[in-house]
């Protein structure tokens, strides 16, 4: 196994993707603010937790020795579906994008996409660092 397939640096690839994914349909929501009857997309918001969870378990099961112990179950959600917005001002042309929310989400998402690279050029750079490279 190479340090990139570690489950951690997968879920933060899967992060990375999602993000990209998101900034795409962001652009295309602000492209189409003045285009009669657009409604915006958006991603289904992506749960970190699950993902990493997911590939943990695929590589180790767990074995209830006692009935006190906390079982652990694994959901497939990959968070990549997108959906429609629920537009609450609706132009006169019937489009329901709000460009100044738009402008605001797509520099939170650049926002969050800097950090997931940020913590995993860090992490790889902390990983080659300890095993002497």
């Amino acid at each position: 196994m190479g340090i990139g397939d570690l489950p951690i640096m997968t879920a933060l690839k899967q992060k990375m993707n999602w993000h990209q994914t998101r900034q795409g349909l962001l652009a295309e929501n602000v492209a189409n603010a003045e285009t009669p009857g657009y409604r915006g997309r958006d991603l289904k918001a992506f749960e970190f937790d699950k993902q990493l969870s997911r590939f943990s378990t695929a590589q180790i099961s767990t074995v209830s020795t006692n009935s006190k112990h906390l079982s652990i179950g694994v959901s497939n959600t990959n968070g990549f579906e997108p959906r429609s917005l629920n537009n609450f001002e609706i132009t006169p042309e019937g489009n329901g994008i709000t460009l100044e929310d738009e402008m605001m989400k797509v520099a939170s998402n650049q926002m969050d996409y800097q950090a997931a690279t940020t913590l995993y050029t860090r992490s790889m750079r902390l990983i080659k660092t300890a095993l002497g490279k």
